[in-house]
């Protein structure tokens, strides 16, 4: 009984003419017409220029307020941040830098580093060996 229908149901479909994207379609499927070179919504149009000020970009940093209702901060002087603020882009020494070195006379941050960066690229060669066999 179900497959009766199933099959009734298959050649109505097919029989009827459905209008899809302004193609008539006739039991088969059919595509929407390909749009035109170049026109995708002015997307070739020179770049914008900035409408802000040269003297708002010099005093805000714009673009870091993530409040619906905020205003991007204020710009201020070197001495307002604070000290460890200016040592976030320190290079850091590499793993083979301070492999050279000696462990028992290198420094708490640089030992941090040290075993860090070596478990990582012991966990790296486990996985290339595990991925090899």
């Amino acid at each position: 009984m179900a497959m009766s229908r199933v099959r009734s149901l298959r050649s109505l479909v097919s029989s009827i003419e459905v209008e899809a994207v302004g193609v008539l379609v006739s039991g088969r499927r059919a595509f929407s017409a390909k749009a035109k070179k170049g026109s995708k919504g002015g997307a070739g149009d020179a770049p914008k220029a900035s409408i802000l000020d040269k003297e708002v970009k010099s005093t805000t940093v714009v673009g870091a307020n993530i409040l619906k209702d905020g205003t991007d901060p204020k710009i201020l002087p070197d001495s307002e941040y604070s000290e460890w603020l200016w040592h976030l882009v320190d290079k850091r020494p590499a793993l083979s830098e301070l492999r050279r070195k000696d462990i028992e006379t290198l420094p708490y941050e640089d030992l941090k580093c040290f075993v860090k960066l070596d478990n990582r690229a012991r966990i790296k060669e486990n996985n290339s060996l595990k991925a090899k066999n």
